[in-house]
């Protein structure tokens, strides 16, 4: 059972053009995600899916696959589709081009839950969300799970919702944190081969375009999520200049 991280990068970020070649340290932010990823343990193959020759260029150089794919793609998981339709693959991986600090255990535990459960076509991993303004923050996706550990709803708004007599957002936010409820998403997902197919090919959901969450897709369609709860830093995902000066900022500390 071969099981494939694809990482999609794209070189025409809007805030942030040419953001997987960006320096941190001496490396494109795209080798940093490549060689956090070599090194979970449950993966056999880890490759870059692209639309721009400038970035598969660099992923070979420094020894890592490089894929090519379409430019007209509307999120990175038509790409990994794309790509995982040319390679040998039971279960697909996608990892996000633009987490630099990426744990490799998250992977591990993401693969261990589709493995452990045949029921599961998508799994994911999420983390306490221990701060407040983070909680508020729409930058932070939120996630609920019922009794499985299946998700019940992502949401850009703080969930859950602590309703309390006269209480206001921050203050339900802050209620949901001290209570350990509040849970943040980590954009790190488990594919099996044909459930991601199946879901490349579904229509865009009303909730989906609202949120600008495309799990939600999955959700609206029927199509389960299982939700590790793991216990790890979140790292920093790059989107602005400002996001990247900090994860350079971070990673001089951890060592990269």
């Amino acid at each position: 059972m071969a099981i494939v991280a694809i990482i999609p990068a794209r070189f025409g970020s809007t805030r942030l053009p040419g953001k997987p070649l960006s320096d941190i340290h001496g490396k494109p932010m795209i080798q940093h995600v490549c060689e956090r990823a070599r090194r979970a343990q449950r993966l056999d193959r880890v490759l870059v899916a692209t639309d721009d020759e400038r970035i598969a260029s660099v992923v070979r150089a420094f020894g890592c696959e490089a894929v090519m794919t379409s430019a007209a793609h509307a999120s990175g998981t038509d790409r990994v589709a794309e790509a995982a339709r040319g390679i040998e693959a039971s279960i697909v991986v996608n990892v996000q081009g633009d987490e630099p600090m990426l744990d490799p255990s998250l992977l591990d535990a993401a693969v261990d839950a589709i493995v452990r459960d045949e029921s599961l076509p998508i799994s994911t991993v999420s983390v306490p969300l221990g701060d407040v303004e983070e909680m508020l923050s729409p930058a932070v996706v939120k996630v609920v799970t019922d009794s499985h550990n299946r998700a019940l709803y992502f949401s850009r708004s703080p969930i859950p919702h602590v309703r309390r007599n006269g209480g206001d957002l921050r203050e339900a936010a802050a209620a949901a944190v001290a209570a350990g409820w509040a849970r943040r998403h980590l954009g790190v997902y488990v594919f099996r081969r044909e459930a991601l197919f199946t879901f490349a090919a579904l229509p865009p959901a009303p909730l989906e375009q609202a949120e600008g969450l495309e799990q939600l897709r999955a959700l609206h369609h029927g199509l389960p999520i299982g939700v590790v709860h793991v216990w790890a830093e979140a790292g920093v995902a790059v989107d602005t200049p400002a996001d990247l000066e900090r994860a350079r900022a971070l990673l001089a500390v951890d060592g990269g």
